[in-house]
């Protein structure tokens, strides 16, 4: 059961218009006044909850499964239980997030300033913005309409946020254009200078950053995340990004729209992505290279040259993802004192 202290309640539905919303097919004999009150695991979900099931592992809980409904492909339709409400289509867990939306809509923030916030003069608030309490607004600042600035953000000065976007209690931004609907999780750290610096005889000194960072429209940066600003061109961040907690981005970093950068993955200064690209967790990449659109690469990859687009990649350092299964599976044949088909075995090496 989803807890209604956390999340806001819309039911209930008809399975009529949950038909309707996610264009799923209903297999005959179902009731569209039938009302649902909630979406639910299969597991946990009861005869007025929505289920899901997209992935075979769980056919065998969705066999037994006592919740009302379920999205589920033609695959495992025929295997539903007596009394479930069988919705057929191709992308369950899609249809399934439209659902909870729907029966969960997201927070609307009450348009106002908090007596403890503190916010210049001289910063422009657009309609409905909310600005928590212990947050700070800074000179010059610009908030676009609908804004919502958490508990104990800070604003940099001159710093644009545009509109719908909900920045989360105590994260800091400077330095930045921010675009519309999106969303700064709450610890992150936008703007701050890069980690730039040159030696002399006395030790390293740092080169001012004089770059900002361009977040464009419907990005999510996550907790704790990190993003520098440029050290002379900017920091770019493509429009419909998904950066996942505890990221790290360098100085004059640009992505492209659309990629997902996941968990405590580190991307050095100057580096390139294109559209779409995909780093799984704890990826390292080295600085200076570029990385071609529709890449994919393994966790715990390093790479350290550029990556043309269109293929996937996994290791350190990364190579294509079918030559490194290949190198997975030999070690692990040696391991296992066992050789590769065709080569000597090792206890009959120098034999001849």
């Amino acid at each position: 059961m989803v807890d209604s202290r956390f999340h806001s309640e819309a039911g209930p539905f008809t399975l009529g218009q949950i038909v309707e919303m996610t264009g799923a097919e209903l297999r005959a004999g179902g009731d569209l006044d039938r009302p649902f009150s909630d979406v639910g695991t299969l597991e946990g979900g009861g005869p007025q909850d929505v289920a899901f099931l997209e992935n075979r592992r769980y056919a065998e809980g969705f066999r037994t499964s006592r919740a009302g409904a379920c999205l589920v492909t033609a695959e495992f339709a025929d295997q539903a239980p007596d009394g479930m409400a069988v919705l057929i289509t191709a992308l369950p867990r899609r249809n399934y997030a439209r659902l909870a939306r729907l029966f969960h809509p997201e927070q609307t923030p009450v348009a106002a300033v908090h007596p403890a916030a503190v916010v210049d003069p001289t910063a422009t608030l657009g309609a409905g913005v909310s600005v928590g309490p212990g947050a700070v607004v800074g000179a010059g600042a610009v908030l676009g309409d609908g804004a919502w600035i958490e508990a104990n953000a800070v604003i940099g000065e001159a710093v644009e946020i545009g509109a719908g976007t909900r920045v989360g209690a105590g994260a800091t931004i400077s330095h930045a254009l921010i675009g519309a609907r999106c969303f700064i999780y709450p610890g992150a750290r936008i703007g701050q200078p890069g980690f730039g610096f040159e030696m002399d005889a006395n030790g390293p000194f740092l080169v001012p950053q004089l770059g900002r960072v361009i977040v464009e429209d419907d990005v999510e940066v996550g907790a704790n995340t990190t993003i520098d600003r440029g050290s002379n061109a900017d920091t770019v961040i493509g429009r419909g990004s998904m950066i996942d907690n505890l990221v790290q981005i360098g100085h004059n970093v640009v992505l492209g729209r659309g990629c997902i950068i996941v968990s405590q993955v580190g991307i050095s200064g100057s580096t390139r992505l294109g559209d779409r690209v995909v780093l799984a967790g704890q990826t390292g990449v080295a600085g200076h290279l570029e990385i071609g659109s529709d890449v994919q690469v393994a966790a715990k990859s390093g790479v350290n040259r550029s990556l043309p687009g269109g293929a996937a990649y996994g290791g350190a350092p990364a190579i294509p993802v079918r030559e490194w299964r290949r190198q997975i599976a030999a070690l692990k044949r040696l391991g296992q004192g066992t050789s590769a088909p065709g080569s000597t075995k090792e206890g009959e090496a120098g034999k001849s």
